[in-house]
């Protein structure tokens, strides 16, 4: 019997029933595009073109590049730094400290952002923006440069050392081009959100196009300002898309291991061990320590207005509802995509597959902005309702339930599911019955990751939650822009909560301490 993955079976018609829903998903991934334009159109091209051509927009565009650089290259910094001394030195609890310096990670930035100012209301503007942005996006370059440096062959390593080289020719000349491609992913990735990055920036009082935008929209009412403002940030993110692409493109090669070698020998840090202890412990401190401890202080001391039990329960049975409907119906959506991208091919496969991640790199507020024009002008009745929230959400995270759903899939063998079908099972029978209970856990796994990252979402749920409904984000949000922070502090707390468990034991099983033994 010929291979799944041959040419003859790839290229396979389509059935209607796949192509339906793919199709009207592609549709949906294309309306930010469709929105620019009709903006444009309806306010011509020559004002269109002159709000995009104007001082402002170089003054954003300078902000923003700014904040992108520095806030990147820092991030990349301590985030490579991190990695090395649990990976590669003798750091005592190694694995404790793997988990304190991943823990920034379950704090949202904004979260972070009013922990700061809420004791040191001076922080704000660049330097504010670049030092708290820095301390909450450093574990994304961390978390995959540390999994690379637990996967490297030893080996190499072993061979520098025995050919004579030190420590730091061999960091540069070996370890360093093996982390180039986690290294530069993670930076891309912090590259991306600095460029999405709204609730922080708003509370630090540093402008970027994300927080224009919403000024536009929000304030100035001025849709068109917000659309050509929204296109820069669009090219902006096509940007970004297309040098992670040239990385990925050009980054081909991998070190196979042959064999198994022998265990790594962990560097003697000798006397620098306590500098590095120390400098662990500020991090973390500035990192975690300072967003719980404030949280932990309003908590106790707050007076801005007293806790409301109803409210808070309101606002966290709202926040679990919304994750887990908005999951589930990410995870409906991405079947489809998924299905069409791995058992078929053509340029409708490769769209479905592509598209959502260009949406994802996309701002919160830029969804929100188009799904809300699109309800107002042609489906009104589904304008500021749980539906529109829901497929604003599943548009945003698509990618993440995708990855996780199409690496169970391509496990999965083709020759199972024609065997089913020559049987007399129809197309969805075959699915619920065979393939579905294949992919099991790597749904599990996107439904789990789409959860968590709905729960944070600020953005496009402030612009269309329905009218009097709250999460636990957008109470945060709408306390500390009234500077209550005493009444912020409990929706804060229990975000961080949902949030941090399943990042803490993601890296306490993750993290494998080996049988190395210092002395290198």
């Amino acid at each position: 019997m010929s291979s799944s993955l041959s040419p003859t079976k790839r290229t396979r018609r389509v059935p209607f029933s796949l192509m339906l829903p793919v199709s009207l998903l592609v549709l949906l991934t294309c309306l930010p595009l469709l929105y620019i334009v009709l903006r444009a159109q309806e306010a011509g091209w020559s004002q269109a073109a002159a709000l995009i051509f104007r001082p402002r927009v170089t003054e954003l565009l300078i902000n923003t590049a700014l904040l992108v650089v520095c806030v990147t290259v820092l991030s990349t910094l301590i985030g490579l730094m991190t990695a090395w001394l649990i990976e590669r030195t003798n750091l005592p609890k190694r694995k404790l400290w793997n988990a304190l310096v991943t823990l920034p990670f379950a704090v949202p930035a904004f979260i972070s952002s009013y922990s700061w100012i809420s004791i040191l209301p001076r922080l704000e503007g660049f330097s504010g923006a670049v030092l708290v942005l820095t301390l909450s996006s450093y574990p994304l370059v961390h978390l995959p440069v540390a999994a690379a440096l637990r996967g490297m062959d030893s080996a190499l390593e072993e061979t520098s050392r025995s050919l004579g080289f030190g420590r730091v020719a061999t960091f540069f000349h070996v370890i360093l081009p093996q982390l180039r491609i986690a290294i530069l992913g993670g930076a891309i990735l912090i590259a991306l959100h600095m460029l999405a990055e709204f609730g922080a920036l708003s509370f630090l009082n540093y402008e970027t196009f994300t927080t224009a935008i919403f000024d536009q929209y929000n304030v100035a009412f001025n849709g068109a300002a917000a659309a050509m403002l929204t296109l820069v940030l669009l090219v902006l993110c096509l940007i970004m898309l297309s040098l992670e692409l040239l990385i990925r493109g050009k980054a081909r090669y991998a070190i196979e291991r042959k064999g198994t070698s022998g265990a790594l020998e962990l560097i003697s840090l000798g006397w620098m061990q306590p500098l590095a202890v120390a400098g662990l412990v500020l991090l973390v401190i500035l990192a975690a320590g300072v967003p719980l401890g404030t949280i932990g202080y309003w908590l106790y001391t707050g007076t801005s207005s007293a806790f409301n039990g109803a409210d808070i329960m309101g606002a966290l049975t709202t926040t679990l509802s919304f994750g887990f409907s908005g999951a589930v119906l990410t995870i409906i959506f991405a079947l489809p995509l998924v299905f069409l991208a791995v058992r078929y091919q053509g340029v409708l496969a490769t769209l479905a597959e592509r598209l959502p991640y260009f949406i994802h790199s996309l701002p919160g507020l830029v969804v929100g902005l188009t799904l809300v024009f699109f309800a107002i002008r042609y489906a009104y009745p589904f304008y500021q309702t749980t539906p529109l929230l829901l497929i604003g959400y599943a548009m945003l995270y698509l990618p993440m339930a995708q990855s996780s759903i199409r690496a169970a899939l391509v496990q999965v063998s083709k020759q199972l599911e024609e065997i089913a079908s020559s049987l007399g099972s129809n197309a969805l029978s075959v699915f619920m019955r065979i393939t579905l209970p294949l992919i099991a856990p790597g749904v599990g796994a996107g439904l789990a990751l789409v959860f968590l990252q709905i729960m944070k979402e600020l953005t496009a749920t402030l612009l269309l939650r329905p009218t009097g409904v709250d999460t636990l984000a957008t109470k945060v949000w709408e306390h500390t822009s009234n500077a209550e922070y005493g009444a912020s502090a409990p929706y804060a707390a229990l975000l961080i909560l949902i949030s941090g468990l399943p990042v803490y034991l993601l890296t306490m099983r993750s993290f494998t301490q080996g049988s190395r033994k210092p002395g290198y």
